[in-house]
């Protein structure tokens, strides 16, 4: 920048925050939230840091002159580790009861009750207690898998080393995060107090961990032998067991009472000592909630109700276009670097067309960034008071910007398309979906490697990683002949793949990861699926008719059953599952830990099966099968005599 642009930037941005500062401490109003304002004035004092000859006596500025570990064991859950989804405003919430009323009865539904709990910055951890003494503290890893980290959690002075009441095995969940004030001595070397709570606890020398002043607070019991009927109970028994719970949780008995207790924290978060993003809300009745089940991996039960996105302004440097491996252009702004909740922020997506319409937003203009949900920028609104003069509009291209192909925007859609199926970055982005965790899961084979191989030629469709061989890969950059043996081996290895995956893989338009498993799950076979009728798709739960069209439409695709074919050819398989449905129309719920297998094994053998799972025993329960220390459920299964049978039973069953 130039003294001269720095110059009528400053003045620009005198005016604009005298105007802000007159709306909000004159009139009592406000047209812009205050962090945007602050950024605003963060900017002003940086240039003017940097060209002090213009700083003038008017500028808003000048108001006020244990021994250490060598590695982390990996720790199981007892039970899944779920995340939460999200909501952002009152709306949001009540579509979220109206969808979890539709999966209970009228009478549930109107009993629906909530507890609510701060949602802290920090660390999620599972604590497993035997005999009322600390055995394992783990992260939460995947969900399902994490690291042990019971030495650094010792040194917390908020958790408990022994129980104040006996048990023989309880697991507690849990959140460790550090003080406002605490972390204003490390705030220099990390981004956010959540960053410095996980870099804490995964210090391989628990005298660091005890040096950072971490704090917990305990928000759920689970595998407990004594059944508790709330949510509220649990925190409850928790406090009594002796663990700290968080002061601010309260139960609301309707929705009302929830958006009260939101605005209320909300008008205290900056009192309270310690970052929070929102409330986690819950419903109260542990029935009604495991009744609803689980969509993906967060319970339908629960779920966070955010406060509205950090903000700051900045400035749109560019703006282009990104192809995804539909052919979608997603049209991309490229920002001054700007640090927003903690983190710092160089890119926002504006979605489509119409967004850009929408904002009215230019290459050059200063704007509002967000962090939706403190995670995903975003541009909420342009600061046309700020523009010069110079600012650019910017308009979709004509042709795909790749291959030159003329671009199409189907009638009824949002969003632009490059139709042609050879588009190099359509290729591209569709190898880096078919190698992804939850596709194929090829592990060291990442983006930098794909194109590499594209590049050179080595790779038409994914069918052709199959087929690499080592000579393939010693040509590329920095490969030496282990690594390509590494590679090699770990491509071979995924062959074999669940159907669910498969589907997962082909990239079919509208099929993520949830709509993959229930064709899954409905088809059992890849075959069956390739001959579904329009119609019978429709029928299935959760699939609609544009999803419905999109799987009818990619398998009578030339192009598509070749490639089904090659991937045949070159020795990929789909795992065979267990076809029996000799458990059909069965339910089965399950107590107490089971010896050969984990109980989450045993409930996916049991669906295998063609049976059902419930959390719950009633006079529905078909069996109670019985582990070690079996809980309540066991007892309310002898008083209702439904039939109980122990692990040995279960596997001849099986």
């Amino acid at each position: 920048m130039t003294k001269k642009e720095a110059k009528k930037r400053i003045e620009k941005l005198k005016k604009v925050i005298s105007h802000h500062r007159y709306l909000y401490h004159v009139l009592d109003k406000q047209e812009i939230s205050d962090t945007a304002l602050d950024s605003l004035k963060k900017e002003l004092f940086d240039l003017e840091q940097k060209f002090p000859e213009f700083i003038t006596p008017d500028s808003p500025t000048q108001r006020v002159s244990g021994k250490p570990l060598g590695k982390f064991k990996k720790a199981k859950h007892p039970k899944p580790m779920l995340s939460f989804n999200d909501a952002f405003s009152e709306k949001d919430m009540q579509d979220w009861v109206e969808r979890i009323s539709k999966l209970l009865t009228d009478k549930e539904a109107k009993q629906i009750d909530f507890f609510c709990e701060l949602k802290i910055d920090g660390l999620a951890i599972e604590l497993i207690y035997e005999d009322e003494i600390l055995k394992t503290g783990s992260t939460r890893g995947d969900g399902i898998i994490g690291e042990d980290v019971t030495q650094n959690l010792k040194t917390i002075e908020a958790i408990p080393l022994r129980l104040t009441e006996t048990g023989s095995l309880i697991a507690v969940r849990g959140e460790v995060f550090i003080s406002k004030k605490e972390f204003e001595k490390f705030k220099t070397n990390y981004a956010n107090p959540r960053n410095l709570a996980a870099g804490s606890v995964r210090q391989l020398d628990p005298k660091i961990t005890a040096s950072r002043h971490l704090d917990s607070f305990a928000y759920d019991l689970v595998d407990r032998d004594r059944v508790s009927d709330t949510h509220e109970e649990k925190h409850k028994i928790l406090k009594a067991l002796g663990f700290k719970t968080n002061p601010y949780n309260k139960y609301c008995k309707n929705l009302s009472e929830v958006f009260k207790l939101h605005k209320q924290i909300q008008k205290i978060r900056e009192k309270i000592p310690y970052e929070i993003d929102g409330l986690v809300v819950t419903v109260n009745s542990n029935r009604i909630f495991e009744k609803l089940g689980v969509v993906g991996k967060a319970p339908r039960g629960a779920i966070a109700f955010k406060f509205p996105g950090r903000q700051a302004t900045t400035i749109v440097e560019d703006i282009k276009v990104q192809i995804g491996r539909t052919g979608a252009l997603t049209p991309v702004a490229y920002l001054k670097p700007v640090q927003v909740g903690g983190v710092i922020v160089s890119r926002a997506t504006l979605h489509n067309e119409g967004e850009i319409k929408r904002l009215g937003v230019k290459i050059g203009d200063t704007v509002i960034v967000e962090r939706a949900g403190d995670v995903i920028p975003d541009i909420v609104e342009v600061l046309s008071k700020m523009r010069t003069g110079k600012e650019k509009e910017f308009k979709m291209p004509y042709q795909c910007p790749v291959c030159d192909t003329k671009i199409v925007r189907p009638k009824g859609e949002a969003v632009s398309r490059c139709p042609n199926p050879d588009c190099f970055a359509k290729k591209r982005e569709y190898f880096y979906h078919f190698v992804s965790k939850s596709a194929f899961d090829i592990e060291g084979l990442g983006p930098k490697i794909i194109d590499q191989l594209l590049e050179q030629g080595l790779l038409s469709d994914p069918g052709d990683l199959f087929e690499l061989e080592q000579g393939d890969l010693l040509a590329l950059e920095r490969f030496a002949e282990k690594s390509t043996e590494n590679l090699i081996k770990a491509i071979q290895s995924k062959k074999e793949t669940t159907l669910a995956r498969f589907i997962y893989a082909l990239g079919i338009r509208n099929v993520g990861e949830e709509t993959a498993l229930d064709l899954a799950k409905h088809f059992n076979k890849l075959e069956k699926l390739e001959k579904a009728k329009l119609e019978e798709l429709e029928k299935i739960q959760d699939i609609g008719p544009v999803v419905a069209k999109s799987i009818y439409k990619w398998f009578r695709q030339e192009r598509n059953r070749e490639f089904l074919e090659k991937l045949e050819k070159v020795g990929v398989k789909i795992e065979k599952l267990e076809t029996s449905r000799k458990l059909q129309g069965k339910t089965f719920v399950l107590t107490g830990g089971l010896e050969s297998m984990t109980r989450d094994e045993a409930k996916e053998k049991i669906r295998e099966l063609g049976g059902d799972i419930s959390e719950s025993v009633s006079k529905k329960t078909d069996y109670v099968i019985i582990g070690l220390e079996p809980g309540s459920k066991y007892d309310k299964a002898k008083k209702l005599g439904i039939k109980i049978i122990n692990e040995k039973e279960f596997l001849k069953l099986l």
